[in-house]
């Protein structure tokens, strides 16, 4: 009889317990104020400088430019060395018009 009683005693108390936890409000916290990114691999027009850019960097802003053609790009500005125009991309094995003209107008060169 006194583990029942005890039983009933405690089962109420342990269902309690996990209601009111799981009920309990959570503080909201306020937002900051959004903190604009600046990317200092674009250009101040906001074009993407092909002399600064890493290759991931190629990689998310370009239209059709996976990461082998992103490292292509970086590897052919580390050997011939900084690019003299964005016509130079033709240059690169696995660009072609298309894929330049495609890219023209988010690309500088500085």
């Amino acid at each position: 009889m006194c583990k029942a009683t005890i039983r009933n005693l405690l089962l109420p108390l342990i269902a309690s317990l996990s209601f009111s936890l799981s009920a309990a409000t959570v503080k909201e916290i306020e937002p900051e104020e959004p903190v604009p990114v600046v990317n200092p691999l674009q250009a101040s027009s906001g074009k993407l400088n092909l002399n600064t850019a890493d290759a991931l960097t190629l990689q998310r802003e370009l239209i059709g430019i996976g990461k082998a053609k992103a490292e292509a790009i970086v590897a052919y500005r580390e050997t011939h060395g900084p690019f003299a125009s964005v016509d130079e991309l033709l240059e690169i094995k696995g660009i072609g018009n298309a894929l330049l003209e495609r890219n023209r107008n988010a690309l500088v060169v500085e």
